[in-house]
């Protein structure tokens, strides 16, 4: 079963204590989607989950890696 999308940020914010301020704003637009192909404002859940990523560098540890590759599972499965 896929979890929400705002759900997978409400387990990024429990466990990284100080997010990459680089990160932030994509983290706090994935609190309000749903799926992958939803959108906040302007931006698509896609673009929104892909900057995320490429600012999450920094998380670390076996929570970070899982939900990493939920994400991008996601975005792999909304290409096809």
């Amino acid at each position: 079963m896929t979890r929400s999308i705002s759900t997978i940020a409400a387990e990024i914010r429990r466990d990284w204590a100080k997010p990459y301020f680089g990160a932030v704003p994509y983290l706090d637009a994935m609190a309000h989607l749903g799926v992958i192909t939803d959108r906040y404002y302007y931006d698509s859940g896609d673009s929104v989950v892909r900057y995320f990523l490429a600012n999450a560098n920094s998380w670390k540890g076996e929570t970070a890696r899982r939900v990493k590759a939920e994400l991008k599972a996601m975005l792999a499965g909304a290409r096809n």
